[in-house]
């Protein structure tokens, strides 16, 4: 039986792209006492609010992370937490560095505390593969948090609360995504594309929250749980949405982006260990594999790096297409 089930959720962020997904696969499968929706956006909270009319285990509540009083105190009674709110848009970051800094930092700092005080049993909180030796103020921000997440574990002697960070790449259709921007370019003209040799880590939605599901069973506190996903060629991404051959043109790399993303960097190689479908990697300050109960063999060798252009597992232009005609709504 999952932690989760009969229990009182608490999702920042919640009207967000991660919340379209974790709001009705949670609400069906793990049947939660109460799943409380917390995120500033009037507008989009009242049309979620119109499709869960009927369920009474669902509660909304305006508010933003950065607000500590109010974050606190809709926190009380609360079971888990899933730290879902950011700023997330990388140039939205680069010319708002003040508001990201807010969001990101700030916000977590109060979700932090917040769940310090009202005993929380654990907080899973969503990271990026932006995260890891960033290269952009949004990726700086949330290697910040990942840090502010890991070290709360040591915060208080009685272990009350744990934390721990989810760690993916890009999600297929989520806001600001490249996909629903490339649909909408390819309807207009060529579509831009920064670098024919770029790589990105790809995910569904429903695969982000199923990882969520599965870090709270397994996580016992401090540890950046990576999932193990498929790497695509941005071109192909592009092939995948529109019909016409070489409908696109090179615009260069923009302020702030790689040419590949890197989920664990070789410098997280002496902490970091490999399971069927995802990595570990424990707290550098509490790096005690007999305490997280992990068998030392799983550690990954001392050049070990995780980047998106250096994947076992890749997806093509025709098997994105499929997936795309398969669920024609996700977007």
């Amino acid at each position: 039986m999952s932690k989760l089930k009969n229990k009182v959720i608490f999702l920042t962020g919640g009207t967000g792209s991660f919340g379209s997904a974790f709001v009705p696969m949670t609400l069906n499968k793990l049947k939660p006492k109460k799943l409380i929706i917390y995120s500033r956006d009037e507008s989009k909270q009242w049309d979620m609010r119109n499709l869960y009319s009927n369920n009474k285990n669902i509660e909304f509540v305006i508010g933003d992370v950065r607000d500590y009083d109010t974050l606190k105190k809709n926190m009380r009674g609360v079971d888990y937490v899933v730290h879902a709110a950011a700023t997330k848009i990388v140039p939205t970051a680069e010319t708002n560095p003040f508001e990201c800094v807010k969001t990101n930092i700030n916000g977590s700092m109060n979700v932090i505390n917040a769940s310090l005080e009202n005993n929380v049993k654990s907080v899973v909180a969503l990271s990026t593969d932006k995260a890891c030796n960033p290269a952009n103020l949004y990726g700086a921000t949330k290697l910040a948090a990942d840090k502010l997440f890991v070290s709360a574990n040591t915060f208080t002697r009685e272990k009350i609360t744990n934390f721990s960070i989810v760690r993916y790449g890009n999600v297929i259709g989520s806001r600001g995504s490249v996909i629903p921007f490339f649909k909408e370019k390819a309807v207009t003209g060529k579509i831009p594309i920064t670098n024919i040799e770029m790589t990105r880590f790809i995910i569904s939605l429903k695969e982000c929250v199923e990882f969520v599901w599965q870090s709270f069973e397994q996580m016992t506190g401090g540890e950046i749980f990576v999932k193990k996903i498929p790497s695509i060629k941005i071109i192909e991404i592009a092939n995948a949405i529109t019909k016409k051959k070489n409908n696109y043109h090179i615009i260069g790399i923009r302020p702030g982006e790689k040419l590949h993303e890197q989920m664990i960097s070789i410098e997280d190689a002496p902490f970091t260990y490999e399971f069927s479908d995802h990595f570990r990697i424990l707290p550098s300050i509490m790096n005690d594999p007999g305490y997280y109960k992990i068998n030392k063999k799983k550690k990954v060798n001392s050049n070990f790096y995780y980047i998106s252009n250096d994947n076992d597992k890749w997806i093509n232009s025709t098997a994105l297409g499929n997936w795309l005609r398969k669920y024609p709504n996700y977007f």
